[in-house]
């Protein structure tokens, strides 16, 4: 039995052997060095040198052990030891294997800094290599990372320049992802037209060549995004309804995304209704019972009701699945207030003079609050009145019907105005 296959037997039982087996593969520069390092670790068994491959599946194991043991720091000192046997590889497998060693920081939380440290220090050590091709996946990389973290001024810096290089090797894939990063670090400072100009160039990239389908997924994601973003939510719902489709088909956890957007086009289109039977979908039915989708269901049945109460309890109930995605979090700050303006003028619609703390009262927030928004719907022309700060109270005011008489008598000046200037026209002629 050879080390490797010995080491992957004792991974699930004992992860340390396994763990020293696969170092004494990685150290290893000849058979008597093998076995002398093997049997300092392990005295009673003796393992003959590894492969390059051999190597390769060390370093590979080496990070799922410690991305298992939520240990970035060692994690870390995997991907700097492993340049030495990057070096004597082919740049497509170093690319490769480096690239997976990172993916694996994706799985310990709170290690966006040492994942940041580690990628820098690959993008230099990959620019003195002149590996452009693997510098120019982990600076991608980077990007993504500091998209994640919102250090967007970074992120942007970093793409400039990744888009002057990659334009002039036309690299079509990698521009494609670079453009659609570009496009979500745009949205992220709330550049909406250069976040769209981004996209644009993105899909012009993708369209000259085959585009994968999960880059495909993702620029159908970020188009609905900012569909969304313009209040255009059927346009937006399309687009999330070809993601999901694409992703729940290839088993893709992130086909929930997708699905809890498009029941957020349904909520902000007002057919909270619809929810249900969007739910009762083959491709749905596996994520009904998840509390993401029990979130959004909560926040429906809270918009069907017309329920302020409703609905702040199920934004206290699932905060974490409501409050993290800022596309949800933003559109249901839009949906709040929208909400909050209904009840509030169903509430004074009786009165001519109303309390402002009676109606604080019975619509369940505080009087500042109700206040503030009372003064906004005056300005905004949404409710005719005006707030007495002495009384404390608001007055409503009649509603007056609009008279013609006026804007008949500006069309009848206009209409005489025309006949003078023709009239005048005329004498100028015979004159």
């Amino acid at each position: 039995m050879s080390a490797i296959e010995k080491a992957n037997s004792l991974l699930e039982s004992d992860p340390s052997q396994a763990e020293q087996i696969y170092k004494s593969v990685l150290t290893s520069n000849d058979s008597e060095e093998c076995e002398h390092t093997a049997r300092e670790r392990l005295p009673k068994v003796w393992y003959p040198a590894g492969d390059d491959r051999d190597q390769e599946t060390a370093l590979v194991k080496l990070g799922q052990i410690y991305a298992n043991q939520k240990d970035p720091e060692k994690l870390a000192e995997v991907v700097r030891s492993s340049r030495a046997f990057m070096s004597s590889t082919a740049k497509a497998k170093t690319a490769k294997l480096i690239r997976t060693l990172i993916d694996f920081f994706a799985s310990i939380p709170g290690s966006e800094s040492i994942q940041k440290q580690v990628l820098e220090d690959n993008i230099s050590w990959a620019r003195q290599e002149k590996r452009i091709f693997l510098k120019q996946s982990l600076e991608t990389r980077l990007v993504a990372l500091q998209l994640e973290t919102q250090s967007y001024r970074p992120a942007l810096t970093l793409i400039d320049g990744l888009l002057k290089e990659l334009k002039r090797l036309d690299d079509k894939l990698i521009l494609t992802e670079v453009h659609l990063l570009e496009s979500r670090v745009y949205r992220g400072i709330g550049n909406f037209p250069k976040s769209k100009a981004a996209l644009t160039s993105a899909r012009t990239a993708a369209n000259s060549i085959y585009c994968p389908p999960y880059l495909q997924a993702q620029l159908d994601l970020q188009s609905g995004i900012l569909h969304a973003e313009d209040k255009d939510y059927k346009t937006g719902y399309s687009y999330f309804f070809e993601v999901f489709e694409n992703l729940s088909t290839n088993d893709d956890p992130k086909a929930l995304i997708a699905l809890k957007y498009m029941l957020l086009c349904k909520i902000m289109l007002n057919l909270p209704e619809d929810v249900t039977s969007l739910l009762q979908i083959k491709l749905a039915a596996r994520y009904v019972q998840l509390r993401e989708v029990d979130s959004m269901r909560a926040v429906a049945r809270a918009h069907q009701n017309r329920n302020l109460a409703e609905f702040e309890q199920a934004l206290k109930d699932y905060r974490e699945e409501l409050s993290t995605d800022p596309t949800i979090r933003t559109h249901l700050a839009a949906l709040y207030d929208t909400l909050l303006e209904q009840n509030l003028l169903r509430i004074v619609e009786p009165y001519s003079v109303v309390d402002v703390d009676h109606v604080a009262q019975v619509v369940g927030q505080g009087r500042a609050q109700v206040e503030a928004k009372l003064s906004q719907m005056i300005l905004d022309k949404i409710l005719s009145g005006v707030l007495d700060q002495g009384r404390g109270c608001l007055i409503i005011f009649d509603p007056q019907e609009e008279d013609a008489l006026y804007g008949d008598a500006i069309k009848t000046i206009v209409q005489v105005g025309k006949v003078v200037d023709s009239l005048y026209a005329k004498t100028l002629r015979i004159a």
